[in-house]
């Protein structure tokens, strides 16, 4: 099970890394964000400015959590890290049913509207960092390969994941 941990770490750890890039960059970046939530028209105007900030203070909760190398440390970024992405994924889902497809700023600048895809993909990531909750919670033996190998696929498919509208964009 330390393997699964170890890429699930590093997928949803490259994820949020990449995800909090886009929104604090610059004042600019954190800006769009805010925007792009507005557009979303899923929360009141008066909890955008709170909503935003929550998401960035979350995200780089996560990220300090499954850096950190402990299993109750792991298991509490895999928790907050499967509700932001439920939370992300419902609202997608209820701005995509009031007929809203807002640009995508869940990695930065986008032009890409939201789409059932993208709740697909936060599903996926529901379930990878329950996998890696489970996995933390289970521990196991570790070869140094094996965990090179493991961290390695993690990162690859957090970058995959993070590319998801370009890559969505060249196939169709």
């Amino acid at each position: 099970m330390g393997y699964v941990e170890i890429a699930a770490r590093l997928l949803v750890g490259t994820v949020f890394v990449v995800a909090l890039a886009g929104k604090v960059s610059s004042g600019r970046a954190y800006h769009a964000f805010a925007a792009s939530l507005r557009q979303m028209r899923v929360l009141p105007e008066r909890a955008v400015p709170a909503a935003t900030a929550g998401s960035v203070a979350a995200e780089v909760a996560v990220v300090v959590l499954l850096a950190l190398p402990l299993r109750w440390a792991a298991a509490a970024g895999f928790v907050v890290a499967a509700g932001l992405f439920a939370v992300f994924a419902a609202a997608i889902a209820a701005s995509l049913r009031g007929g809203n497809r807002a640009p995508c700023r869940c990695f930065g600048a986008s032009s890409t509207p939201l789409g059932r895809g993208h709740i697909v993909r936060n599903a996926v990531l529901i379930a990878i960092a329950l996998a890696g909750l489970v996995a933390a919670a289970g521990g196991g033996a570790i070869e140094p390969a094996g965990a090179f190998v493991a961290g390695g696929a993690g990162l690859v498919a957090g970058i995959l994941v993070t590319a998801y509208d370009d890559l969505a964009a060249l196939l169709s």
